[in-house]
C-alpha cells in the first residue's frame, strides 16, 4: 500500500483547500494531523491475563507497529484490581504508519461496519476527534475464525487546529464520512 499517497494528498489538496476556506496567511497556519492513539480498556483482563496478550497481538496486527499494555494507577477493591495490573492495550501512530492507518481506517474498516450511516461530529473543543469502535472485527487484519472475545476501542485523531471548525474541515477533507447535520 502507498504509504504517501494521503500525505501527498494532504499536501497538494487539503492545505490549499483548508487554506482558501479559513483564509490563512500561510501554510503554517495549517493545522496537521500530529497522531493517532488507538485505546483498549479491558477491565475484563483482571479475571484472564491471556486477554491482554491477545489484545497486543490484534492491536500490533491491525497497527503494523508493537501496542503496549497499559497499567492500573492504584488499587480498587470492588473491581479486583491491584495497582499495576495490566488494564489495556494501547499505540501511538506517527509519520508514515499514521497516514496509512488512516486510509486503511476509511478506504476499508469503516464501509465493513454493519448498517454504517456515518461517525458523529463531535470533536473534543480543542480539534482532536476520537471514534469509538465496537468491535475489532472490522479491521481485515483479523482473522475472525480465531477470535475469542469481540472488543471494542477508541481511536483518537489528534491534531494542531485550533478550533473544533478547523480540525472537522481537516478530518472531513482526509475522508471521515461524517454524518450529515441538518
Amino acid at each position: 500500500m502507498t504509504t504517501t499517497s494521503l500525505k501527498q494528498d494532504y499536501r497538494e489538496r487539503i492545505v490549499p483547500a483548508l487554506m482558501k476556506e479559513f483564509s490563512y496567511t500561510t501554510v503554517m497556519q495549517v493545522p496537521k494531523l500530529e497522531k493517532i492513539v488507538l485505546n483498549q480498556g479491558l477491565g475484563i483482563a483482571t479475571a484472564d491475563k491471556k486477554i491482554i496478550d491477545t489484545a497486543i497481538a490484534e492491536m500490533t496486527a491491525i497497527t503494523g507497529q508493537k501496542a503496549i499494555a497499559t497499567y492500573s494507577k492504584k488499587d480498587i477493591s470492588n473491581f479486583k484490581l491491584r495497582k499495576k495490573m495490566p488494564i489495556g492495550v494501547c499505540v501511538t501512530l506517527r509519520g508514515d504508519r499514521m497516514y496509512e492507518f488512516l486510509e486503511r481506517l476509511v478506504r476499508v474498516a469503516l464501509p465493513r461496519i454493519r448498517d454504517f450511516k456515518g461517525i458523529e461530529s463531535k470533536l473534543d473543543g480543542r480539534g482532536n476527534y476520537t471514534l469509538g469502535i465496537t468491535e475489532q472485527i472490522i479491521f481485515p487484519e483479523i482473522n475472525i475464525d480465531a477470535i475469542d472475545k469481540i472488543l471494542g476501542m477508541n481511536i483518537t485523531f489528534v491534531t494542531s487546529a485550533n478550533t473544533d471548525e478547523e480540525g472537522f474541515a481537516m478530518l472531513r477533507e482526509f475522508g471521515l464520512p461524517f454524518k450529515k447535520t441538518n
